[in-house]
């Protein structure tokens, strides 16, 4: 389904490719808009207001402030729509101890793009292993894993779940996002295999926050140096 570009914009568009739900949409934006822009696009088209969208590009979850051009988003770019919802009587509600059929086929969906994600994830974990070792890899595993993975987030999106099978869902969801993340600072260091110290400590504190833990890079303790020891000898005298 295309999405046409309002009258009277200026300046070069380039063409998105928008998951939501089974629907997928090509929307054909100006350049140098901003993701809010592009929900109230979509809101013309889809009927769901901007603040109920949920935009995710490249497994994370983008500020209406963010401009497309800055977060890599260019011409057929893939984005995933998911509905905010209102998390109205949401104390009221009281899952039942059995499973319905519903929620049983929606978990075993969830089971099954599990399953798949957990071949992926080995997969970075071997990545990880040869660039932490220095060994140069190809920049083309790191797209290929990135869109297999995306593709399994698009499947997470099409299961209509509830109650547990919704709850393990959302944890799937974040569990491909920490993956996704994981790839771009393997792909980041891949790139630069000789950066400072410096620079490795501070991605490996970003890596820390990753509930998972897939993909952590943690920092080595700090250590003391000697010559500041004999300084502090020194007054003594």
């Amino acid at each position: 389904m295309f999405v046409q570009r309002r009258d009277g914009e200026e300046g070069p568009t380039v063409r998105l490719r928008v998951s939501h739900g089974p629907a997928l949409r090509d929307v054909f934006v100006p350049a140098q808009a901003t993701f809010g822009e592009l929900k109230r696009i979509l809101a013309q088209t889809i009927g769901l207001e901007p603040e109920r969208q949920r935009l995710f590009f490249r497994g994370k979850e983008k500020r209406d402030d963010e401009f497309l051009h800055a977060s890599g988003a260019k011409d057929g770019a893939k984005l995933l729509l998911l509905e905010k919802h209102v998390p109205a009587n949401v104390e009221q509600k009281v899952e039942p101890v059995m499973m319905d059929e519903s929620m049983m086929r929606a978990c075993e969906a969830v089971v099954r793009v599990r399953s798949e994600v957990d071949k992926l994830s080995a997969k970075v974990c071997e990545l990880e292993k040869s660039v932490l070792a220095g060994k140069k890899v190809e920049d083309k595993e790191f797209v290929v894993l990135t869109e297999l993975l995306m593709v399994q987030l698009l499947k997470l999106d099409g299961i209509e779940a509830e109650g547990e099978a919704r709850a393990q869902r959302k944890a799937e969801v974040r569990r491909v996002q920490n993956l996704v993340e994981t790839l771009d600072k393997l792909k980041a260091r891949n790139a630069n295999p000789f950066s400072d110290s410096a620079k490795s400590v501070s991605v490996s504190t970003e890596w820390e926050t990753f509930e998972n833990g897939v993909g952590s890079l943690n920092a080595p303790p700090a250590r003391f140096s000697s010559t500041q020891n004999d300084t502090d000898w020194e007054q003594f005298d």
